[in-house]
């Protein structure tokens, strides 16, 4: 049987790779070492694979047509999409997927009662791009990417993303391989992209959330980091932290708060976090 051995998560915002240096040299250096230490504890647990959990910027899906879940079955998954690049800063990059495993979380997820849409090909914006620069820049570990809905209502409740992760935990353990997987939540922490708070960050609602995680009580988290709470710190991004919800039910225990930056240079709270202990 598969086995999870990490489990982390981190912010995509585009400004982390498209307009880097614009934060202070301090900002730039403390991003720089917890991505390090990110890929350290990822090569140190020498995962097979990736499952990264992101979100869709209405980039795969019309806006009348969103998925709650979608699934990447590729071969390969190459990216930035058309014109993401140079927003970016990014060169094309191609990671080796692993179609069996995507197929089987599909498969697997409908007969446990999870309906879950796929793409063959899907394109990939910061949401993806950018914890893949600094993760797996080299394409070391082959990904499956799943993404989320996270922008247009009915957006799914906390409570439903733990709920998703608690399965999507049951189908990788059950997967008849020897794979070693590793957890990534991409997104958050607060942002406002393109709204009238474009340019602020709410710094006492990432602290909090992040000292939630810091305790370690599932349950305290699901009850007070209401999607409510999320649009209030930042309508149509922060509830991008649904991904790390999801990525929170593979975990026990309190996190290492690797960083944490009020970045409005790079228009997002932006921090990185490694649990210490998976679920069992």
């Amino acid at each position: 049987m598969a086995q999870i051995v990490a489990a982390m998560a981190m912010t995509h915002s585009p400004g982390l790779t498209g307009w880097f240096t614009r934060a202070s040299q301090e900002y730039q250096q403390l991003a720089l070492q917890a991505t390090a230490e990110m890929r350290r504890r990822l090569e140190a647990a020498r995962p097979d694979v990736l499952v990264m959990f992101s979100n869709d910027h209405l980039l795969n899906w019309p806006i009348n047509n969103m998925p709650e879940y979608t699934v990447g079955i590729g071969e390969a998954h190459v990216g930035p999409a058309e014109w993401f690049d140079e927003w970016l800063a990014m060169e094309k990059y191609r990671v080796p997927g692993h179609a069996p495993l995507a197929r089987w979380i599909v498969n697997e997820g409908a007969r446990r009662g999870l309906a879950l849409a796929y793409l063959r090909e899907m394109q990939f914006d910061d949401g993806i791009s950018v914890p893949t620069h600094y993760l797996n820049p080299d394409a070391q570990f082959r990904m499956v990417p799943v993404t989320m809905n996270c922008t247009v209502p009915p957006i799914p409740t906390p409570e439903r993303a733990y709920h998703v992760g608690t399965r999507m935990r049951d189908i990788l353990a059950a997967y008849p391989g020897n794979e070693r997987i590793a957890v990534v939540a991409t997104g958050g922490l607060s942002h406002e992209p393109g709204g009238p708070r474009y340019f602020w960050v709410d710094e006492d609602f990432d602290r909090w959330f992040l000292d939630l995680l810091k305790q370690g009580d599932h349950a305290a988290l699901l009850r007070e980091c209401t999607l409510e709470r999320m649009e209030a710190a930042g309508s149509g991004g922060t509830a991008e932290l649904l991904a790390w919800v999801l990525v929170l039910a593979f975990t026990r225990g309190p996190v290492d708060v690797l960083t944490y930056m009020p970045a409005v240079a790079w228009r997002s709270g932006t921090g990185m976090v490694i649990w210490n202990e998976l679920a069992r």
